[in-house]
């Protein structure tokens, strides 16, 4: 299986990954290739918002309302008494 040595990791950076993987009862090579796993897996994230709309309410997400018929408009109201 390949391998990769990651230089010049900020020891902060380093520290963090140690306890997150603790916390999680793994080791920090371990805890690292989840982390780039789940990273690189995740979807990709809409430019836009018009595209986030699409793709929370496109149409695969549609709904078809039963709208009703349109009447005709009321006569205007009269201001002048």
């Amino acid at each position: 299986m390949p391998s990769i040595t990651i230089r010049n990791l900020d020891k902060t950076l380093k520290e963090r990954l140690r306890v997150r993987a603790a916390r999680h009862g793994r080791s920090m090579e371990e805890e690292a290739r989840i982390i780039l796993k789940t990273s690189l897996a995740a979807k990709k994230k809409p430019r836009t918002m018009a595209d986030a709309f699409r793709t929370w309410f496109g149409p695969k997400h549609g709904l078809d309302l039963k709208l009703p018929e349109r009447q005709p408009i009321g006569a205007p109201p009269d201001f002048r008494r």
